[in-house]
């Protein structure tokens, strides 16, 4: 066979989506067998969805929080929806304590408490809640911080009631977000200054998207600190507290944070 003979073969086209993979978890750009998704799209987009509907129903590893905690004091408490197909059908529950989860808060004198809850995402406070908590009780050295809650089949407005039980000025309630098809361990923060059972969604400030692909746990910390000592000068949260905090970059940069003295 000549030269003449010869086939060549077709070029491949480069993928214009490639690169643009890179700077996304959203699926763009998938490629087509025919008129239908390859089976590789398919399949991963079948894990992802699993993924999320474990991360709704899976419970929190109670244990394994209280576990890190080592001797530090701790409370654990519920919502009045006494299972999760009722906390799913009715978020009305799921934002007032049990009464025999309020009676276990004693009144105290605290400048703020921070709440470990559930939400809708197991997954992500297992994994961001304790660490996010150890980082804010070095940087609120001088804050009478109560003990950490751990609530379950929580909804964001849960942390009121347990601020007006314990006596906190502040609460900040981490919670795990809804989980959508690319992430399923996404953390919501929701700080709320003098909070009371009833106290509208316009009186919080909320951090989103706090996972390992989006912000991260020491940036959410530089956010959270600026927020909760301008909340404390301003004595308010919600739409009259601009988020004016510098970016985690900036910190990186500047002088260390004081540690926070074990004796105290």
């Amino acid at each position: 066979m000549t030269d003449d003979h010869i086939i060549p073969k077709p070029l491949r086209t480069p993928d214009p989506w490639q690169e643009l993979r890179h700077l996304t978890r959203a699926r763009i750009g998938l490629g087509r067998t025919g008129n239908a998704l390859k089976t590789d799209d398919v399949l991963d987009f079948q894990a992802s969805h699993a993924q999320a509907r474990d991360a709704v129903h899976t419970p929190l590893n109670i244990e394994a929080l209280t576990g890190s905690l080592g001797n530090e004091p701790y409370y654990c408490v519920q919502s009045r929806a006494p299972d999760r197909s009722t906390y799913l059908r009715r978020p009305d529950l799921g934002r007032r304590l049990d009464p025999e989860a309020a009676s276990l808060l004693p009144k105290g004198d605290w400048d703020v408490v921070f709440v470990a809850g559930d939400g809708l995402s197991s997954f992500a406070t297992q994994q961001s809640a304790l660490p996010l908590f150890r980082v804010m009780q070095a940087q609120l050295f001088d804050w009478n911080v109560a003990p950490l809650v751990i609530a379950t089949q929580a909804r964001v407005a849960l942390g009121d009631e347990i601020a007006v039980m314990l006596g906190a000025r502040m609460v900040v309630m981490m919670i795990g977000e809804r989980p959508g098809l690319s992430v399923a361990d996404s953390m919501g923060v929701y700080l709320t200054y003098a909070p009371y059972v009833g106290c509208p969604d316009s009186s919080r400030n909320c951090l989103s998207n706090i996972h390992p692909h989006g912000m991260i746990v020491p940036a959410a910390a530089v956010k959270l600190s600026w927020l909760m000592r301008e909340a404390r000068h301003l004595k308010l949260t919600g739409v009259g507290l601009k988020d004016a905090a510098p970016e985690f970059t900036a910190l990186e940069t500047s002088k260390p944070l004081p540690e926070k003295d074990n004796d105290q």
